[in-house]
C-alpha cells in the first residue's frame, strides 16, 4: 500500500466500497456493450438499458490492483507481493481518472463502444475503441470508469484519455485473466 495506511486497515476500507456512492465522479468513456463474455461468465441482462454483461466470478481474495496516475502503470499484487505491472494512459485534467479505493465491478471480454458524442455503436475488436477487454471499477450516471484496451497505442504512457485507463490489448487481456469482479483497486496520484 502507499502511504502510512496500514495494510489491514486499508483492506477494510477496501472492504466497505460497496456502501459509498461514487456520485461524486465526472466523466465517461461512453456506453458499454458487450458483444461477447468470458466462458466462465453468466450473461445478465441489464432492466435499465438491456446491456449484457459479465456476471461475477470467483475472486483470487488476495488479488488487489493499484494504479498510479504519476507513473502511468497498474500494478498487481497478490498479497503483498507484486505479481506484475503494465504500462497505461490516464485521463487528462480535464476528464480526470478518479482518484481512490475501488472494486472491479463488471468484466466484458469483446466490449461494443457506443460514442457518447455521436450514438454511432462500434463492433467488437482489436480496433475498438474499447480494445478486446473491459475491466469497470466505477460507474456514475454519466458513465463508467474502466481498464480496457486500445487502438491508440501511441497514448499509453500519457494523461490522454476521457479517465478510462486504456492499456495495450495484450496487456488488458493479461491482467484480465487475473482478476475478478471484487478484486480491490486503489487508484492513487
Amino acid at each position: 500500500m502507499f502511504g502510512s495506511t496500514s495494510a489491514p486497515m486499508a483492506n477494510r476500507r477496501m472492504a466497505n466500497l460497496g456502501r459509498r456512492g461514487l456520485a461524486s465522479l465526472l466523466g465517461a468513456c461512453g456506453l458499454l456493450m458487450s458483444a461477447g463474455l468470458p466462458a466462465l461468465a453468466v450473461p445478465q441482462a441489464s432492466p435499465q438499458s438491456g446491456v449484457a454483461v459479465a456476471a461475477k466470478r470467483t475472486a483470487a481474495p488476495t488479488n488487489r490492483l493499484v494504479l498510479s496516475l504519476r507513473s502511468r502503470r497498474v500494478y498487481l499484487y497478490q498479497g503483498d507481493m507484486l505479481v506484475s505491472s503494465y504500462p497505461v494512459a490516464v485521463g487528462t485534467s480535464e476528464t480526470p481518472t478518479p482518484q481512490g479505493q475501488f472494486a472491479v465491478s463488471k468484466m466484458v471480454v469483446d466490449p461494443v463502444w457506443q460514442s457518447p458524442w455521436t450514438g454511432e455503436v462500434h463492433p467488437p475488436g482489436p480496433n475498438s475503441a474499447l480494445g478486446l477487454r473491459w475491466i469497470e471499477f466505477a460507474s456514475t450516471e454519466a458513465g463508467a470508469f474502466g481498464f480496457h484496451g486500445t487502438p491508440t497505442v501511441e497514448s499509453i504512457g500519457q494523461a490522454a484519455s476521457n479517465g478510462c485507463v486504456r492499456m495495450y490489448n495484450d496487456d488488458v487481456v493479461a491482467l484480465f485473466a487475473q482478476v475478478s469482479v471484487g478484486t480491490p483497486v486503489l487508484v492513487v496520484p
